[in-house]
């Protein structure tokens, strides 16, 4: 198992930078940089990778509707050859929120688009003469929608890699299919190893279509984590209360909250209805009273040395192939040092 984390970038870049590099020398094998509605993450991972040698950098996640699906192709090969074979591409469908508040265009067909891009990005890497015949793109664009003058082309640069790791984002069961049949690394959330099969069905459907040739398919998760006695442990814990209580209680309508739902299938169903009016009537704080122990306890790892070691056995016994920590201790690369002796 491999370890990751999310590289917070809301300040310096430059301190980015020298961040990454002490994550990449304790340990860390693979970086991930958000692209939320702050800065882009392509600058961010570009001046990454001139400041780190050998972990992954990986965009967690570029939204599939900000860009076009050859714009998303370009930048891919862009940053996997200023990284030296380095990058891999997270893709995601964000939520209506961000696409039609910040992008302003509409969040339409996301599963299929996602598929779309997918095949998209794999053929332009190809450097073969691009045609494409989707239900979301069509490529070159017909001439009763244009002006009728565009042509099949082919990427001028050759790439550094015809196969650049694609991860998906994806959380309803059709999209945690597609992630099974298409991708090369699925990032869920709300991962809780000793539920994990709540996952199973869905999976199983998408590896019936899988491509023998992708390989087995990469699972990132993990949480917040820290090694540290039980005082601290239950003030870490608690702190992640508001972010899980956003999550079930208010990203999305009522009736299209996919955290939400997940949190349902894993046996909160009462809780899920709970958190959610508590939410959307306002009373956060009694929402985020609401979010039960035992989730907070199995989605984190949090604790002395023996209780952590045994999470993360237990996310690899799950199925994790690359521990996503998210490290929360006044000395993190000594954290990251420990963790690492411990998978590799």
């Amino acid at each position: 198992m491999k370890l990751s984390t999310a590289l917070n970038y809301a300040g310096d870049p430059k301190e980015a930078a020298v961040e990454a590099s002490q994550l990449e020398g304790a340990g860390i094998d693979m970086i991930w940089v958000a692209e939320p509605y702050g800065f882009d993450a392509v600058s961010i991972l570009g001046f990454l990778a001139a400041h780190t040698q050998h972990a992954e950098l990986a965009s967690g996640i570029l939204p599939i509707f900000s860009r076009t699906p050859t714009l998303t192709a370009m930048t891919a090969a862009g940053l996997d050859m200023v990284s030296s074979g380095r990058f891999a591409l997270g893709l995601g469908t964000s939520g209506p929120q961000v696409i039609e508040g910040w992008h302003g265009v509409p969040y339409d067909r996301p599963l299929r688009r996602t598929r779309e891009v997918i095949d998209i990005c794999r053929l332009v890497w190809k450097r073969e003469p691009l045609r494409y015949d989707g239900q979301a793109y069509t490529l070159p664009l017909p001439a009763d929608q244009g002006t009728g003058l565009g042509k099949p082309l082919k990427m001028i640069h050759p790439p550094l890699r015809e196969q650049i790791p694609i991860y998906l984002a994806a959380l309803g069961p059709k999209n945690v299919q597609m992630a099974a049949e298409l991708a090369d690394g699925w990032f869920p959330a709300f991962f809780y190893p000793e539920k994990a099969d709540i996952w199973c069905e869905d999976l199983d459907a998408g590896f019936e279509h899988r491509d023998s040739s992708l390989g087995p398919l990469e699972i990132v998760s993990g949480g917040t984590t820290a090694i540290c006695g039980r005082d601290e442990a239950e003030a870490i814990i608690n702190a992640e209360r508001p972010r899980i209580a956003l999550y079930i209680g208010g990203m999305g309508p009522r009736d299209k909250n996919f955290y939400n739902n997940v949190f349902r299938r894993l046996g909160y169903e009462e809780e899920a209805d709970q958190i959610q009016e508590l939410f959307l009537a306002g009373k956060r704080k009694e929402a985020e009273a609401a979010v039960p122990e035992s989730f907070l306890r199995a989605t984190t790892l949090v604790g002395d040395a023996s209780y952590v070691r045994e999470r993360v056995q237990a996310f690899q016994e799950a199925g994790v192939t690359r521990l996503n920590i998210t490290p929360a201790t006044p000395e993190p690369l000594k954290l990251i040092s420990t963790l690492k002796s411990w998978v590799s």
